[in-house]
């Protein structure tokens, strides 16, 4: 869960820098977009982890 927490601030850091960097704003929100989808495949990963670790228990 650390490193969603992690790649989540990478994107509020891009976010933010945007919201000061007009020029370059489209490629850091870009950039912004990239490391949400990798929190969000990273939360995914951890869930199904979670999810197979309690199969196993079941079985």
């Amino acid at each position: 869960m650390e490193t969603v927490r992690r790649l989540r601030a990478m994107a509020s850091l891009c976010r933010q820098s945007a919201a000061y960097s007009p020029d370059r704003s489209w490629k850091l929100l870009a950039e912004a977009e990239y490391w949400e989808h990798m929190a969000s495949n990273a939360l995914l990963e951890h869930f199904k982890d979670c999810t197979a670790g309690s199969n196993d228990l079941a079985a």
